[in-house]
């Protein structure tokens, strides 16, 4: 399936975060949270960023805009690495105007395959890092003009087999996403989500070649634009942190698919 856009066809950025600081999570040398911090970056925002290994490659590309790197070797489901992470930020930039919790795992086979082990991993770091890293940024949150940006997916609004426990971590962090927005709005801090459809990662292309093709015709099916890439995902998360989404809080915005689209019925489990 071809990606859904062109780079030819991308507007240059304009420099939407100049004197911000974003603190990503999950920001690896490929993927979703990486392509968010080069976005940010290159928009004129200092990256923070926590993630198990040091993604060297990354911090090579978002310290030639020159606006500030710092990165945490830590777990998000692990309160001491949190913390760290949020100490780390501050004491380099002093503040934290951006926070995306982007951190993420999934595994795909039917419910009674899991062990206890592995369905309590999928909610630890799906769901309650990005709880643990929002209540410990929280305190040092520009307000007002602060936002949290959630990583959600598809399957949280929408169920497929074989991803019960993931689409369960999804859906939850929607749920954050929607309560959260009320109980910040006084405070002018914004909370939005994203919910991507199936996009061009590390975590996707370990299914596509065990895919038979009806199970292909299908994922084809509810993608009417294509298969996503990481920087469609981080266009979109640009575009809600930035002050053009100023009015938007509480939405989890649906990328590359909509209800109507149906998702696929076919096996993607182990």
């Amino acid at each position: 399936m071809k990606p859904a856009t062109d780079p030819s066809t991308h507007i240059a950025e304009s420099p939407r975060f100049v004197g911000k600081v974003a603190l990503i999570t999950g920001a690896s040398d490929r993927g979703i949270g990486g392509e968010i911090a080069v976005r940010l970056a290159r928009e004129g925002a200092a990256v923070s960023l926590i993630s198990r290994s040091v993604p060297q490659r990354l911090l090579k590309k978002v310290n030639r805009f020159e606006h500030g790197a710092v990165h945490t070797a830590g777990d998000v489901t692990k309160s001491a690495d949190v913390k760290r992470a949020i100490d780390d930020c501050m004491g380099e930039f002093g503040k934290i105007d951006i926070v995306v919790n982007n951190a993420g795992v999934e595994m795909a086979r039917s419910i009674d395959k899991f062990t206890d082990d592995e369905w309590r991993q999928l909610i630890e770091i799906n769901l309650s890092g990005a709880i643990s890293v929002t209540r410990a940024a929280l305190p040092y949150l520009s307000s007002p003009g602060g936002v949290i940006v959630n990583i959600a997916s598809a399957l949280g609004l929408g169920g497929c087999p074989g991803f019960s426990v993931y689409s369960a971590t999804k859906a939850g962090l929607i749920g954050f996403t929607q309560s959260l927005a009320w109980e910040l709005a006084p405070k002018n801090i914004r909370v939005v989500a994203v919910a991507p459809g199936l996009v061009h990662t590390p975590m996707i292309h370990k299914h596509i070649d065990q895919l038979t093709p009806e199970i292909w015709a299908k994922i084809e099916a509810c993608h009417p634009l294509g298969m996503g890439r990481p920087d469609d995902v981080a266009a979109a998360v640009a575009f809600l942190a930035s002050a053009d989404a100023r009015w938007i809080t509480g939405i989890t915005l649906p990328l590359g698919w909509a209800h109507h689209y149906p998702l696929p019925t076919g096996q993607m489990m182990e």
